[in-house]
C-alpha cells in the first residue's frame, strides 16, 4: 500500500486516479467519478484497497463542492477543472459507507495500524456529504445500503466551494 498520510489523496491509487481525471476530456470527468463510486457501491465481495482509495478520493472531490467542503488538495488532487459534482453526493456517501464496511481490505489495513485519524477523515467527508439543512434532501439511489450508517463527527472538512446541489 503506497500510503504516506491519512488524507483522501495521500496514496498512490488516489494520485493515479487524479492523474486519470486530468488526462480525460472535460465531458468524461463526471462519468469517471460516478463510475468509481458505483463500482465500490456495487461490490459485494471483498473490496480491494486500491478501489477503496480511489473511491475515497472521488468522494473527497464531491465533498469539496458541497456546502462547507474543502477544496481538493492542490498537490495531489486533480489539476484540471471538474464539472459540477453536487449531484453525486449521495453516491459518494454510499461509497464511503461501503469502504468502511467489511469485507474491505482498506479497513483491514487501517485496523493493523493507528487508523483513528483515517477514520476521522472519512467521517468528516461523509458528514460533508449529508444534507446541510432540514429542507435539503439527497436523491436516494437504488444502490447498496450499508448495514451501519452511524458514522458521524462533529467537525467539518474545511472551506466551502459554496455551490449547492
Amino acid at each position: 500500500m503506497g500510503t504516506w498520510d491519512v488524507g483522501p489523496f495521500d496514496n498512490d491509487a488516489a494520485a493515479d486516479f487524479c492523474s486519470d481525471l486530468d488526462e480525460a476530456i472535460t465531458q468524461e470527468r463526471e462519468g469517471i467519478i460516478r463510475g468509481v463510486l458505483t463500482h465500490v457501491i456495487d461490490a459485494v465481495d471483498y473490496l480491494e484497497a486500491p478501489e477503496s482509495e480511489r473511491a475515497v478520493a472521488a468522494a473527497a472531490l464531491v465533498a469539496a463542492q458541497s456546502p462547507g467542503g474543502e477544496p481538493a488538495e492542490p498537490v495531489h488532487g486533480p489539476e484540471e477543472p471538474l464539472p459540477d459534482l453536487t449531484g453525486l453526493r449521495d453516491l459518494a456517501r454510499q461509497a464511503l459507507d461501503r469502504v468502511t464496511t467489511e469485507p474491505s481490505e482498506l479497513m483491514e489495513l487501517w485496523a493493523e495500524s493507528n487508523g483513528a485519524p483515517w477514520h476521522a477523515v472519512v467521517r468528516q467527508l461523509r458528514n460533508r456529504l449529508l444534507p446541510q439543512s432540514s429542507g435539503e434532501q439527497l436523491r436516494r439511489t437504488p444502490y447498496w445500503s450499508p448495514p451501519n450508517t452511524s458514522l458521524s463527527a462533529p467537525t467539518t472538512y474545511g472551506k466551502a466551494d459554496r455551490r449547492t446541489p
